[in-house]
Formats: C-alpha cells, sequence, structure tokens
C-alpha cells in the first residue's frame, strides 16, 4: 500500500499507485461524478492528489497499526484523510471567503472567521465541495481497510473474523469534517477540525502517539461540547522543534515496544512530541467512557 511522498520534481510519486488495485477503481466509481463537477466549476483542483491517491496513506501523522487491547485481542486501526485535497478546498473557500468580506472583514474579531452567507452560490458550493472530500476520506479508509486485512491474511494464513460483539464493531469516524446536526434546540452546522463525534452510545477512536496506549471510546452526549470529544492527543511541539530537539536513538528508545521505523526521517512523530494521552483523557472524561486500551505492537507512518 502506497504511503508518505516523493518531493521534487520525480514522475514517480511513492504515495500514489502506479496502477490503482480493482477495489480503489469500485470506490473512485462512486467519487467519479462529484469530482467532475468539482474541477469542472473549480479547475484548480485538477492539481490535487485524486483517483491515484484514493487507497494510499499519506504522511505526517497518519499511520495504519496493528493494536493489542487489554485481553490480547488484535485490532487494525488507521488514521488517514483525504489525501490532501479536502485541505485544498477549505483553503481556497477561506480565501474565497475573505475575498466576499473584503469590506466588513475588519469587523470580526479573526479574518479567518469570514463566511459565506446560507443560501447563496459559494455557500452551497462549498457544502457540495466539503462532502464529496469527505466522501473521498471515508473511501479511502475502507479501502485501506480492505487491503490491509487481506494482507493479513495472506502472511498469517488465517482468517480475520468479523468481530462478534456490538463493542468490537468496525468503528468508522471522521475527524475533520462539517455536518448538520441539532444542538440547543436548533439545526446548525458544526464544524469538527481535530474532533470527532460524541453522542450518547456512540463508538469512537482516541490514538495517542506511535508509542502510547490509545482508546476505543464511547460518547457520554454532553451537549455542552456539542456533543464532541478529541481526536487524538496532539502536538506540544513543532516538527522542526522536535527533528532539532531528538535523536535517533531517542527515537528507537520510546518505540522500543513497537515494530515501527526509526530513522531520522520520522523524529518529528516521536512520542514525546505529543501531549500525555493518559492527561487529554482524564480531561474529557466528562465527554467519553473508555471502553478499551489498546497498546501498538506495529505502526507504519506515511
Amino acid at each position: 500500500m502506497p504511503h508518505g511522498r516523493t518531493t521534487g520534481r520525480c514522475k514517480r510519486d511513492k504515495g500514489a499507485w502506479e496502477k490503482p488495485p480493482v477495489n480503489v477503481d469500485a470506490k473512485w466509481a462512486e467519487l467519479e461524478a462529484g469530482y467532475q463537477w468539482l474541477t469542472q466549476k473549480y479547475p484548480r483542483f485538477l492539481n490535487t492528489n485524486n483517483y491515484k491517491h484514493l487507497g494510499t496513506l499519506g504522511t505526517g501523522n497518519h499511520f495504519i497499526e496493528i493494536c493489542l487491547d487489554e485481553s490480547d485481542q488484535v485490532w487494525i486501526m488507521l488514521h488517514s484523510g483525504s489525501r490532501g485535497i479536502g485541505n485544498a478546498i477549505g483553503t481556497y473557500f477561506i480565501d474565497l471567503a475573505q475575498k466576499e468580506m473584503q469590506e466588513t472583514l475588519e469587523t470580526l474579531p479573526s479574518r479567518d472567521l469570514a463566511y459565506f452567507m446560507e443560501g447563496t452560490e459559494y455557500f452551497d458550493d462549498y457544502l457540495k465541495a466539503v462532502a464529496w472530500a469527505q466522501l473521498f476520506a471515508s473511501l479511502n479508509r475502507d479501502a485501506m481497510m480492505e487491503n490491509v486485512v487481506t494482507a493479513l491474511q495472506s502472511v498469517t494464513q488465517k482468517t480475520v473474523r468479523q468481530p462478534q460483539t456490538l463493542a468490537m464493531e468496525e468503528i468508522n469516524c471522521h475527524h475533520n469534517y462539517v455536518q448538520k446536526e441539532q444542538h440547543f434546540s436548533e439545526e446548525i452546522y458544526v464544524t469538527r477540525k481535530g474532533a470527532v463525534s460524541a453522542r450518547a452510545g456512540q463508538y469512537g477512536i482516541i490514538p495517542g502517539s506511535m508509542g502510547a496506549k490509545s482508546f476505543i471510546v464511547r460518547g457520554l452526549g454532553n451537549e455542552e461540547s456539542f456533543c464532541s470529544c478529541s481526536h487524538g492527543a496532539g502536538r506540544v511541539m513543532s516538527r522542526t522543534k522536535a527533528k532539532k530537539l531528538f535523536s535517533v536513538e531517542d527515537q528507537i528508545r520510546a518505540t522500543a515496544h513497537v515494530e515501527c521505523r526509526k530513522d531520522a526521517e520520522v523524529i518529528d512523530e516521536i512520542p514525546m512530541a505529543y501531549k500525555d494521552i493518559d492527561a487529554v483523557m482524564a480531561a474529557q472524561s466528562d465527554l467519553v467512557e473508555v471502553i478499551y486500551t489498546l497498546r501498538q505492537v506495529v505502526c507504519v507512518k506515511g
């Protein structure tokens, strides 16, 4: 499965398929009409990752992990996104909103709070484009999970069986997205950035760093948080600072219990660059309850 990326002018991007597999073709068929609309109306998005990046991991904090819970049951966990096109859509429409509000922008607390009025063309286009990117992200995860399961079965010569209990069902959640919801007796649009939905009884995933614990949680439906919780630990320092502060030896020690890359290129993902996941979980104990605590045994980074 492609992961990472090739910088510079190299024709072959290691983060993309040379020839996408059949399951990626099937998923792209669900995206193609929306992609045609998006790129015909906004041709700038032709230069973003698309078909050949569907079903690929990406870079940064994206990962594929094999984890074990308290009873040594095996979990496959992956974290990915829309492979850049969602970010490109968000950035473009934020810039567009700032230009549209040029005359009144100074009245806002921050220029990043620029907005489109509901019912306008750009408002509708933004929602349509974001919905498409969210579908891309979801199908991207689906394709990768299918391919990870196939690879595991091939290597272990064992069938990966479907979970038998509700608490161990496949859990799939967005962490950067927009959704229309009912809160405080009103229908509103909720944007969750680095956050997941945590409605009462809803299962979610809160990963730690590549050397820390991760959690399967159940939402408590806290309305004060708009039924949300954090998506993960979050960084305590920039990637640049982490690379200056830590060494390969530090990375090797911090991930001694995990089979993963331990070289200079992934030092920015060292566990010490992230917040203490236990402290994060304690701070949101009124938002979610922990159902399973997972520990990584294999971690693939982009």
